[in-house]
């Protein structure tokens, strides 16, 4: 129904500590509108300050994960003000992507069906991702003359290559979930109705293990991409000191000692 919130923002019923986000616009394919993007923003301004969340699955409900732009939407913002029709790609596109990426803690995403456009981009904002086989994913920009948003012009090449990337950009071909699982896009690829149970036990998982080593984990990564090793090794030198006073890392170092298994507690 239309009434219905644009985002949902759910706990796992099996963990509390795992965050279940669903665009919730199945009858639009989950198309990005400004009700859907701001939702999404919020949601994860939201989840940016929940201190109980140690994992989160992001999914799309219906028979898509996201589509990207809705189109009707851009195009009446076009002949309202085609000056002003972008400002959506400031507003709530690079905050998102920035958000995701950002959150202190493991994303997975579900992508249950197509996945194009932004929400490539968003899908790759995530830090490990499980796709409904025979899904397609598609870059879609050049085929409405435009270049690229979501940040995929770094993310896309950083997962799969300049090559590939600029092949995937410039000539916007689909591809497959399991030509992603080929290239290292996708961790695994599962029948749809599988995609998200994969996903959360993906997410119980990592609940369960050192939150503050994987937040640190995803700065690191981050980095190491485009900064010189020297800034890197520095980086990794500082992280490991802010981790060493963490409950984590002392009781797991005692655990080890002990010959027993660590419990994580993400602190």
């Amino acid at each position: 129904m239309v009434d219905d919130p644009a985002v949902l923002l759910t706990r796992d019923d099996a963990d509390a500590a795992v965050a279940v986000l669903t665009l919730n616009r199945p009858s639009r394919y989950n198309a990005l509108t400004v009700e859907l993007k701001t939702a999404l923003l919020a949601a994860v301004g939201e989840l940016a300050k929940a201190e109980d969340v140690r994992a989160l699955v992001i999914t799309g409900a219906g028979r898509a994960f996201c589509v990207g732009q809705d189109l009707r939407e851009h195009a009446e913002a076009i002949r309202a003000d085609p000056h002003t029709a972008f400002a959506t790609v400031a507003e709530h596109y690079n905050p998102i992507v920035l958000g995701l990426v950002d959150l202190p803690f493991p994303v997975v995403a579900a992508i249950n069906g197509p996945c194009v456009g932004a929400g490539l981009g968003f899908a790759l904002a995530c830090d490990l991702r499980v796709a409904a086989a025979g899904l397609e994913f598609r870059t879609g920009f050049t085929g409405i003359g435009l270049t690229a948003d979501s940040g995929l012009s770094a993310s896309l090449a950083h997962a799969v290559g300049v090559a590939r990337a600029t092949e995937l950009l410039l000539l916007g071909e689909p591809f497959s979930a399991e030509d992603a699982q080929s290239w290292g896009l996708v961790r695994s690829v599962v029948p749809a109705e599988e995609v998200v149970p994969a996903a959360l036990e993906l997410a119980r998982l990592l609940a369960t293990g050192p939150t503050r080593a994987y937040a640190e984990i995803k700065r690191a990564v981050r980095l190491g991409v485009v900064a010189d090793l020297p800034d890197v090794l520095a980086a990794e030198g500082a992280a490991q000191t802010r981790l060493a006073a963490t409950r984590d890392h002392t009781r797991a170092v005692d655990a080890f000692l002990a010959k027993q298994r660590p419990a994580f507690e993400g602190r």
